[in-house]
C-alpha cells in the first residue's frame, strides 16, 4: 500500500514515524512544505491552495490514501478537501476529538498554532478546555533550538500543570515531549491516536521517500533524530 502524508514541515515526520512502526511494510511518500512554513498564521484560502498543491503532488506518486499530518490544515480545510477528491483522505484531528469524547479526563489543555486554536475545533462538550496558541514552538523545533529554549517552553506551559491532559494540537509538538514529561504533564499525541484508530493494509516494500520544498541542515538533523537513516530525501 502506498501512503501519502503531508505537513507544513517537520511535524508530520512524527506521524510518519508512528505509521512506520505499526505498518512497516507499506510504502510512504511524504511532503513537507518547509518553504512556506509556518502555516499557523496563513488564511484559509492560502491553506487550501497549499494543501491542494500537496495533495496533487502526492497523487502523482500513485498513493492509495492521503493523511493530512498538519493540525492547522486539518482544523481549517479537512471537510472541503475530503469532498474534493475521490481518494480517501484522513486528517489528524478528527480521531483526537473522538478520543477526547471517550476518555474520563475532564480538564483538557490544548496547545496549537494560531489558526488551529482560533478554529475552536477542540472545544468538546462536557469538558473544561483551556486552549492556548503557542506559535513560537514551531520555529524553535524546526531550527533545532529546543535545548536552548527549554525555559521559555516551560514558562509557556506552566498554566497546564493542573490539567488532566494536554493535547499536542500541532504535529511538531511531540518533539517537546521530554520537556513536558519533566513537568509531569500527561500528553495526547495526535499521531499516535490516529494510528491506533486507523485500520489499513500492511503490504509493500517498506520504502520511505521524503520530499521537501526546502532542505536545511537542521531539517536533516531533526529527521535523523526521528526516523534514523532509513529513508530517501528529495527537494520538490
Amino acid at each position: 500500500m502506498r501512503i501519502g502524508v503531508f505537513d507544513s514541515g517537520l511535524g508530520g515526520v512524527n506521524v510518519l514515524s508512528c505509521l512506520r512502526r505499526k505498518y512497516p511494510n507499506n510504502d510512504y511518500i511524504y511532503f513537507g512544505d518547509t518553504k512556506n512554513l509556518p502555516y499557523g498564521d496563513k488564511s484559509k484560502d492560502e491553506l487550501l491552495k497549499l494543501a491542494n498543491d500537496a495533495i496533487k503532488f502526492l497523487l502523482t506518486k500513485n498513493v492509495d490514501i492521503i493523511i493530512i499530518a498538519c493540525g492547522t490544515v486539518s482544523s481549517t480545510c479537512y471537510e472541503k478537501l475530503k469532498n474534493e477528491y475521490s481518494i480517501p483522505i484522513y486528517d489528524i484531528i478528527t480521531p483526537t476529538i473522538e478520543y477526547l469524547n471517550e476518555i474520563k479526563d475532564e480538564k483538557i489543555g490544548v496547545i496549537g498554532t494560531n489558526r488551529t486554536i482560533e478554529s475552536n475545533v477542540f472545544l468538546v462538550p462536557n469538558k473544561k478546555v483551556l486552549q492556548k496558541a503557542t506559535p513560537s514552538f514551531v520555529p524553535i523545533i524546526e531550527n533545532n533550538l529546543i535545548k536552548e529554549k527549554e525555559q521559555e517552553i516551560i514558562n509557556e506551559l506552566e498554566e497546564f500543570k493542573d490539567y488532566d491532559i494536554l493535547v499536542l494540537g500541532c504535529t511538531h509538538y511531540p518533539s517537546l515531549k521530554d520537556i513536558i514529561n519533566k513537568m509531569n504533564i500527561k500528553t495526547i499525541d495526535m499521531g499516535e491516536v490516529l494510528i491506533n484508530k486507523l485500520d489499513i493494509n500492511n503490504e509493500g516494500k517498506g520504502t520511505c521517500e521524503l520530499y521537501f520544498s526546502l532542505i536545511t541542515v537542521n531539517l536533516i538533523t531533526n529527521i535523523n533524530n526521528i526516523l534514523g537513516n532509513n529513508y530517501y530525501i528529495y527537494t520538490k
